[in-house]
């Protein structure tokens, strides 16, 4: 085992001439990464914390609109977006859709109005269900199956509101996230930096 982590780590299966080029292309990948790891404060999402939800900028409205409903409360954004069978389940879901939202945020895919995608509807509607359970129990909606009916066809302001597309909630509700290492984030008003004095 030691022998072979040896030769992954100097490369001996490369060539003699493609080693050190090797060496400082995985040198350049590793410091990449980790940059990008701590940049994009990637050790965030193993938290339950809202606000990493708005690390970033287009899900300001989201949060926002989250924090100012009734479910703010009692309810984190995992609560209702991940599933809660179990841990693996819990964050298998949490990675696969993380990846996708970066990589859609990343590469500015992100539509206008975001939506729930197709794998995340069940996932919601069983969270609807499982916190209201009680409520549900005490009318016929208990006997509907998945899918006949789902919670926000009546409750569609629920936690969210109505106005869901970028431009609906101004930069200046932006929620303050703590500094990243030595980077430290100055206040904003409107979007404009504060003035030195």
């Amino acid at each position: 085992m030691r022998h072979l982590l040896a030769t992954l780590l100097t490369l001996r299966f490369l060539p003699k001439a493609w080693q050190l080029p090797g060496f400082l292309l995985l040198g350049v990948f590793v410091g990449m990464g980790s940059l990008v790891f701590h940049i994009s404060r990637a050790a965030s999402y193993l938290s339950d914390s809202p606000e990493t939800c708005a690390n970033c900028h287009v899900m300001t409205t989201q949060y926002l609109t989250w924090q100012h409903s009734s479910h703010a409360r009692h309810t984190t954004c995992n609560d209702c977006h991940t599933p809660h069978e179990n841990l693996l389940a819990h964050y298998a879901f949490k990675a696969k859709d993380g990846l996708w939202h970066a990589t859609v945020f990343t590469m500015r895919w992100e539509p206008q109005v975001i939506r729930l995608s197709a794998g995340a509807v069940p996932v919601v509607e069983d969270n609807c269900r499982r916190c209201h359970s009680q409520l549900l129990e005490k009318t016929a909606l208990d006997s509907h199956r998945l899918g006949d009916l789902r919670c926000w066809d009546c409750h569609r302001d629920v936690p969210h509101g109505l106005g869901r597309n970028l431009a609906s909630v101004p930069d200046v509700f932006r929620p303050q996230l703590p500094a990243v290492g030595h980077l430290k984030q100055q206040p904003t008003i409107a979007g404009r930096k504060p003035r030195q004095q």
